[in-house]
């Protein structure tokens, strides 16, 4: 299993090529073909409804990005498809949706969140939900997560589909609800192998960490995020394969 040669060559916007002051959203329609126009590989994220459909959406809130408040995973499907995105006017859409609008024209990077709460094994309905969305999607397409647990599902269930790792430096200040014990796991990617991923998505201010030249040695891809200049993209790319970026045009 490898990843597809197109989300090596081509730049991913970073939650679809958003600009909020032009009126689209992350992970909204309206980023998602900004993306595709322009030609850029797209990366996305899932949380889930409800009612067990993948949604994609960031935040596990709804706050900070529509008028609404509470947790996604509180609302149907149905419902949160009639939730305006802040400053965008479109619907939050489903995955299904964007398979739609993306049909094969670009590859997709899709990030499932983490829905243990902590990265422990409380996990598997998201990833059943997005591989019955992608069945018979032909486009390029791999799949990622912070949590191991939630890979070594999709190794069991979509063996066929490219997977890996989301990597992180694992701060405290950002990961508040992850145990330092488990961030201290996590932070050297232990379970690469584990897993059976082919490419890990590393922050981009923890490239130099010895675990990641590790695995490029070894044959992994390596992706990173989030890259919000040229050149910072011009001195990411002296160890990654292809980034994720935002902000300006890779």
């Amino acid at each position: 299993m490898m990843l597809p040669e197109s989300l090596l060559r081509i730049p991913l916007a970073h939650r679809a090529l958003h600009d909020r002051k032009a009126g689209r959203v992350e992970n909204s329609r309206n980023s998602i073909e900004a993306a595709i126009k322009a030609g850029y590989g797209i990366e996305i994220d899932l949380q889930l409804s409800s009612d067990g459909h993948a949604m994609v959406f960031h935040d596990d809130l709804l706050d900070r990005l529509t008028g609404e408040t509470g947790p996604v995973r509180d609302r149907t499907r149905a419902a949160l498809s009639q939730i305006a995105l802040t400053d965008d006017g479109s619907m939050i859409p489903s995955l299904d949706d964007v398979l739609a609008m993306v049909a094969g024209q670009v590859p997709l990077l899709i990030e499932l969140k983490d829905q243990d709460g902590a990265m422990g094994p409380d996990v598997g309905t998201l990833e059943r939900a997005t591989v019955k969305a992608l069945k018979g999607y032909s486009g390029d397409v791999a799949l990622m997560s912070f949590n191991p647990h939630s890979v070594a599902v999709l190794a069991e269930i979509a063996p066929d589909i490219p997977r890996g790792i989301t990597t992180s430096s694992y701060e405290a200040v950002w990961w508040p609800e992850v145990p330092e014990e488990t961030r201290d796991k996590l932070r050297e990617i232990p379970d690469y192998d584990r897993v059976d991923a082919c490419f890990i998505s590393h922050e981009s201010t923890d490239l130099d960490r010895p675990r990641v030249a590790e695995l490029k040695a070894g044959g992994a891809a390596i992706l990173t995020w989030t890259i919000r200049s040229a050149k910072a993209e011009a001195e990411a790319r002296r160890i990654v394969d292809n980034v994720t970026f935002e902000g300006y045009l890779a």
